[in-house]
């Protein structure tokens, strides 16, 4: 949602600073403008950057011999990224 947020916030901006030619005496929308574009780009990155580190996943696999009872005890334990990443 962050990302999404940031390219509406940028788009709202440029939209300000470029296409508008409206004169008003109490805000300079320009400034406005490229105050929101600067907010689009963090919140952008920001979710990029978030959504990174939410698509991690880590799996656990170790095999031992309980000495006591001869069983065998199985854990899973491996490291790998998940491939949804570019979706």
């Amino acid at each position: 949602m962050s990302i999404g947020a940031g390219i509406v916030l940028f788009a709202i901006g440029a939209i300000l600073a470029f296409a508008l030619n409206v004169q008003v005496d109490w805000v300079n929308l320009d400034m406005i403008g490229y105050i929101l574009m600067g907010a689009g780009v963090v919140i952008f990155l920001v979710g990029i950057v978030l959504m990174m580190r939410r698509r991690r996943s880590d799996v656990v696999t170790h095999t031992a011999v309980d000495p006591a009872g001869d069983e065998r005890v199985v854990r899973r334990s491996t490291r790998t990224p998940d491939d949804t990443a570019g979706l």
